[in-house]
């Protein structure tokens, strides 16, 4: 006799659990706090929407609303254009990083 699986009702997809976007969403910050406008002047804030790099997060890493996401990547080049916040990561590439890697050597280094 052939083994019988899924005895009981078949899964269907949508009653699966766990995996890669299972879960809730992190509430937005800004409607959280009953916060209608972001301000570009509150740089100790927009900070956190910032990675390492620079680069303004995602919604999907920071939980902001489409509203409130739009405004934040706006207030953040805001900030960056009257220099509150900058442009790039202060601990980017250097010379004396540069100098280690690869084959190539300058005038000076023969």
């Amino acid at each position: 006799m052939a083994k019988q699986r899924n005895r009981g009702k078949p899964t269907r997809r949508r009653d699966k659990k766990g995996g890669p976007g299972s879960g809730r969403r992190k509430p937005c910050p800004y409607c959280k706090e009953k916060i209608e406008q972001v301000d570009y002047k509150d740089t100790a804030v927009l900070r956190k929407f910032i990675s390492e790099k620079g680069k303004i997060r995602s919604r999907r890493i920071t939980g902001a609303c489409r509203r409130h996401q739009s405004q934040i990547a706006r207030a953040v080049k805001r900030a960056r254009e009257i220099a509150l916040l900058p442009y790039v990561n202060e601990g980017g590439r250097d010379d004396t990083e540069r100098e280690g890697r690869g084959g190539r050597r300058g005038r000076d280094d023969r």
